[in-house]
């Protein structure tokens, strides 16, 4: 058996699992005035221990019926991709040496915590993995590295669940995944290491709220308009920009059921710009392409996907694999490493 935990900024999502069987899934909402009482993330830890015990007891379970516990990575240092043990190194670096506050970081800590050393504690393909080659990295100016920001815990479980409809081993194929959400990562899989991406925050195509890559020139001058402050251009650019910029709203499927032509056009556009990233990450792969996948929550709109599909069918099969999968993720990385068939690797911050 293994417990799942992946907080969210207001909710904790909790899932048991038998091997790689769901049995029970919640979405624990948590109340917002209650947590504007901690003055920090790491204060909620005992809050929502308390919520997830609740959880387990509730579905007549108890914490010595788990083989392990499985938590969302947090924000750590880049590192490869994989399932980590949970030591007291991590522990400590997401509580108290971590630069990005992020829900995320809690679910380690937490998972730690309800084991007390009894229980294996893992985490998978956190945000930070990096799997970049070194040619990704420069940017034009030394000042500044391209970064491996993506969807990665969900990337690698769908690139995994294809392969299996391809009956090969994700390590045996040269993919190309996009993670199509409020945020867009596409990524350049080569034997199984995502060796490219776009930062989904900073590159890549614009999204239902992110602008991603602007023509630099132009940024310059709106930064130095003395318009906008810091504040305000960052979440022109993260939050604001995309799709909501040009059309108040960034539900993509509302605009293709109900919009007019005008406003379909921006989402063509956003197409056409997803279509270019991946084209880009097949010349990354040298035009060597076993798969391409579409995943993330605009993956469920079908005429979206089709229209990705009519720039990309012949540079390889496109599988389309909507939604998330994150849960599933983390149990199964728990679970190969439970079966022996993934050995865990073990954190350490470099000092």
């Amino acid at each position: 058996m293994i417990l799942v935990i992946n907080p969210g900024s207001t909710s904790t999502k909790v899932a048991i699992f038998e091997d790689d069987v769901k049995k029970v899934q919640e979405t624990l909402r948590h109340d917002v005035e209650e947590l504007e009482r901690f003055n920090d993330l790491m204060e909620q830890e005992d809050f929502r221990k308390e919520a997830i015990l609740k959880f387990v007891e509730s579905n007549g379970y108890k914490l010595e019926d788990f083989d392990a516990i499985a938590c969302r990575g947090g924000i750590l240092p880049p590192l490869e991709s994989g399932t980590y043990i949970v030591n007291e190194e991590m522990v400590d670096y997401l509580k108290n040496k971590t630069r990005v506050k992020h829900a995320s970081n809690l679910a380690a800590v937490i998972g730690y915590s309800l084991s007390g050393g009894k229980i294996p504690v893992y985490i998978t393909d956190p945000v930070s993995v990096d799997e970049m080659i070194d040619e990704a990295r420069l940017s034009g100016i030394p000042e500044i590295e391209r970064l491996s920001l993506a969807h990665a815990l969900n990337i690698k479980a769908v690139a995994r669940e294809v392969a299996n409809q391809l009956g090969k081993r994700y390590e045996e194929l040269n993919m190309v995944v996009a993670h199509l959400g409020g945020g867009i990562s596409v990524t350049a899989h080569e034997k199984g290491r995502m060796i490219d991406v776009n930062n989904a925050n900073d590159e890549g195509p614009f999204s239902p709220e992110r602008t991603g890559e602007l023509p630099v020139g132009d940024v310059a001058k709106l930064c130095f308009s003395g318009k906008y402050t810091k504040e305000e251009l960052k979440k022109m650019f993260i939050g604001k920009g995309g799709v909501v910029a040009y059309l108040g709203t960034n539900d993509v499927k509302k605009v293709m059921e109900e919009g007019t032509e005008e406003e379909k056009f921006i989402i063509d556009a956003m197409v056409y710009q997803i279509a270019k990233e991946i084209g880009g990450m097949c010349a990354v792969l040298k035009g060597k392409v076993d798969a391409i996948v579409i995943t993330g929550g605009i993956a469920n709109n079908v005429e979206v996907v089709e229209k990705i599909k009519s720039y990309v069918f012949k540079f390889a099969p496109v599988f389309s694999v909507p939604g998330e999968f994150e849960m599933e993720a983390l149990a199964k990385g728990a679970l190969r490493v439970l079966k022996g068939e993934e050995e865990a690797k073990i954190w350490g911050e470099k000092k």
